[in-house]
């Protein structure tokens, strides 16, 4: 548990606030919080949410790779070696 100290006009504030989302003070931080934490998310490009390039890329993969049904054989291949 986290205590947080605020002024008073922070705590009128807090008080409105709560009466108005008729929610109480544990979930009005975790919504403050996870709100927060989105925004932090939405500046990150797409690479970096998913968390940045990845370990193994596929280097020896052919340069059609990114037709669909190229990939469906490559994946299908690759489950095969895998079973053996």
């Amino acid at each position: 548990m986290h205590t947080v100290q605020v002024d008073d006009e922070t705590e009128r504030q807090l008080a409105d606030i709560l009466a108005h989302e008729q929610t109480d003070r544990s979930e009005l931080v975790r919504q403050l919080i996870h709100e927060r934490w989105l925004s932090l998310q939405a500046g990150k490009s797409i690479l970096e949410r998913r968390g940045g390039l990845p370990r193994h890329p596929l280097q020896d993969a052919p340069p059609d790779l990114s037709e669909r049904e190229n990939r469906k054989q490559a994946i299908s291949e690759y489950l095969r070696q895998r079973q053996r």
